[in-house]
């Protein structure tokens, strides 16, 4: 892929960023869900310099000949970012401080700085200091680099100056007291303060000011991307353990400061992190905004927070006696958050109380807390059916959780595989074996999102349920090679990665230019959540040269470019960002007007394509395709949160051509609400 003709993906996302934060600006969005796209911004961030950031810090310590197999110029991307999030950082602070606490002091809910603190409010914050906060602060000095103390990743400390020249850090223990305290008003109608002021006016009390100079808060970012060596050899569940315990230790990638601090005082800090000038982000007086998602709705006024949409009834799968038993008559297509998610553990424990079902088979990548997949799970086995669990321990950040769940399913007797060293299983897929005398046929589902259902209210996602024979046998045999009995699944049916996803989407983008030169009609219509594979967009920029529509719907990074003249002016790419995350994958190909569809687990990613098992299914039931159609009809006709992604990246909102306002999400809703009413 050209160079000039495509952006990194880093690059790419900090504008999906920008997007997030759009939404926070938004005064057509609810003020409390404004505050929680500062926090969903703040925590994306935070994300990033742990993961993508210390990456390009690696890469700068390659050798040139070395680095040039994985990016070109890490030293200018990184500049170029780093440039691009001091710009944001502002842009953040202003929304917060000038828009979102004068609407919510409006609303009667003030968010008190020191300043304005009143002498009852001042007694109250020196009293809920010394009996609740005052025993879980600790205090570390350090004279020079070498006695420099280790600051915890993401947690906030203090940086106290003192007027003979020492420093000392003082933690901040948010992860012990909310972050927003309430405190005594009389001026409005609620009152909240940052757990950092009240410890700051209880320090300045305890300190003497003229001892006290200065009470700076700073907050670092660590590296969490880390390698485990040699993993090919040994346990890899064990020394997974040991990297997670060490994840917190990684070397800083960033430290975000009050600007206010002393240059001397930055540079001491600079120095003893081992940081360089660049790797220092001038903020206000409070980071971590991430904890914004504890601003509580003190008034309880509904207006503040969107609109409840509760899932939907599915019209073949509610309140039927044999979820299985409809399935083996035809094919079920769930939509979530639209629809509800109870559906999938409801079919577990039918399979666990059924006297056919010989066996469960399901990979978990991301498994919630409290896990009700998961849950049913250990009811099956406590049935005695064969379980049999294939989890991603690599799925990161979601590590615990994982490993939490395979040693509780291990322990109850099912059969636990872990991941492979050179290769994630990202597919999310579940399979029921029926015995071999049974009149019931096997079950699939394959999905695009994970069996969470957690995110399963907040992702929207897209999951098949089928008896068809040959997508069951296929996905045995994609279990099978989890389980070490197949080298190569060889499917005909499904799109399994790393075997044969990247060569039916290239013949499939084949066809369409075949048919659009032979006169017949070509498109192409992609939503996923990242566009990265150079080959992929290299064949689309075929595409687009011999005249095929391409129209693709990308919610985070995209590294291609349409609009060029010449390359891709018959590409248009939009992302969509609102109340839900769009997290869907599907693919459709005209076909000469007998469109192809498929859903599946796979971005256009060369992690996707060639070092991860992803599954994707075709859809051929005439009614099913013809629902996933309409929804990304629906969203390719977004005019209210859809925006354009083109060369300039400037993230401007679809312009709207018609009077009619088109705001996918909600419109999708009540798409599936006549749906949940109709049967066909």
């Amino acid at each position: 892929m050209t160079d000039q003709f495509a952006l990194t993906r880093d690059e790419s996302w900090v504008r999906f960023n920008e997007r997030v934060l759009q939404e926070a600006q938004n005064k057509n969005v609810p003020l409390l869900e404004r505050i929680r796209f500062l926090a969903i911004y703040s925590s994306n961030f935070d994300e990033f310099f742990r993961v993508r950031i210390s990456r390009l810090r690696k890469y700068k310590l390659l050798d040139k000949k070395d680095r040039k197999r994985f990016i070109k110029k890490p030293n200018r991307q990184l500049n170029q970012i780093l440039s691009e999030v001091k710009r944001l950082q502002k842009e953040f602070e202003g929304v917060f401080f000038k828009t979102i606490l004068p609407e919510l002091r409006d609303e009667g809910v003030h968010l008190v700085m020191p300043k304005e603190v009143t002498p009852k409010q001042r007694e109250f914050i020196l009293d809920f200091y010394e009996t609740e906060v005052a025993d879980r602060v600790f205090f570390d000095s350090f004279l020079n680099d070498e006695s420099f103390p280790f600051i915890e990743n993401h947690d906030l400390h203090f940086v106290l100056h003192f007027a003979d020249g020492t420093i000392q850090l003082c933690d901040i223990p948010t992860d012990e007291f909310p972050r927003f305290i309430e405190i005594p008003t009389e001026e409005t109608e609620y009152a909240l303060m940052f757990l950092d002021d009240i410890i700051r006016i209880a320090l300045q009390h305890k300190f003497d000011k003229n001892k006290l100079m200065g009470c700076y808060v700073v907050k670092i970012s660590r590296d969490a991307d880390f390698d485990i060596e040699d993993e090919f050899e040994g346990d890899l569940i064990e020394k997974l353990k040991a990297e997670l315990e060490k994840r917190d230790k990684g070397a800083p990638t960033r430290m975000i400061y009050d600007k206010a601090m002393p240059k001397a005082i930055r540079k001491r800090l600079r120095k003893g992190l081992g940081l360089k000038e660049n790797d220092l982000i001038p903020g206000g007086r409070y980071h971590n905004f991430s904890d914004l998602f504890q601003f509580p709705n003190l008034t309880e006024d509904p207006s503040l927070e969107y609109e409840v949409m509760p899932p939907l009834p599915h019209p073949f799968l509610e309140n039927v006696e044999s979820i299985i038993d409809i399935i083996n008559q035809k094919n079920i297509l769930l939509s979530f958050p639209y629809q509800k998610f109870d559906y999938i553990p409801q079919l577990i424990n039918e399979a666990a109380y059924s006297d056919n079902v010989e066996a469960i088979k399901v990979t978990l990548y991301r498994v919630s807390k409290h896990s009700a997949v998961a849950r049913e799970l250990m009811n099956a086995l406590e049935q005695g059916k064969k379980v049999i669990v294939f989890i991603e321990a690599k799925a990161r950040f979601d590590e615990n959780n994982n490993l939490y769940w395979g040693e509780q399913l291990e322990k109850a007797g099912a059969k636990v595989i872990y991941s492979y060293p050179a290769i994630k299983v990202h597919t999310k897929i579940l399979l029921i074996k029926m015995k071999e005398d049974s009149p019931q046929k096997d079950i699939a589902y394959i999905g695009t999102g994970n069996f969470n259902e957690k995110t399963a209210k907040i992702y929207c996602d897209h999951g098949l349920l089928s008896s068809n024979l040959k997508k069951t046998d296929e996905l045995n045999k994609v279990f099978q090679l989890l389980e070490g009995k197949l080298l190569i699944p060889r499917p005909s049916e499904l799109l399994i990665s790393p075997y044969n996803t990247r060569a039916v989407f290239l013949s499939l983008i084949d066809a369409e230019i075949k048919n659009k030169l032979q006169g017949k009609r070509a498109y192409i219509i992609l939503k996923m959540n990242s566009l990265e594979d150079p080959e992929l967009i290299d064949k689309l920029y075929e595409a687009s040269q011999n005249g095929v529509k391409i129209q693709l719907i990308v919610r985070g990074f995209c590294c291609l470019v349409p609009g060029i003249e010449g390359l891709s002016e018959n590409i248009t790419v939009i992302s969509i960002i609102d109340r839900f995350l769009e997290h869907a994958r599907v693919y459709r190909f005209c076909n000469n007007g007998d469109e192809k569809v498929y859903i599946g687990s796979a971005d256009w990613m060369i992690r996707n394509m060639d070092n991860r098992v992803e599954v994707c299914t075709p859809v051929n039931d005439k009614h099913l395709k013809k629902i996933l159609q309409d929804v990304i009809d629906i969203q390719l006709a977004d005019n209210v949160k859809a925006r354009v992604i083109d060369s300039g990246q400037n993230n401007d909102f679809v312009e709207r051509l018609q009077e009619r306002r088109v705001r996918a999400q909600y419109d999708t809703y009540n798409y599936f609400k006549i749906i949940s009413v109709t049967k066909n």
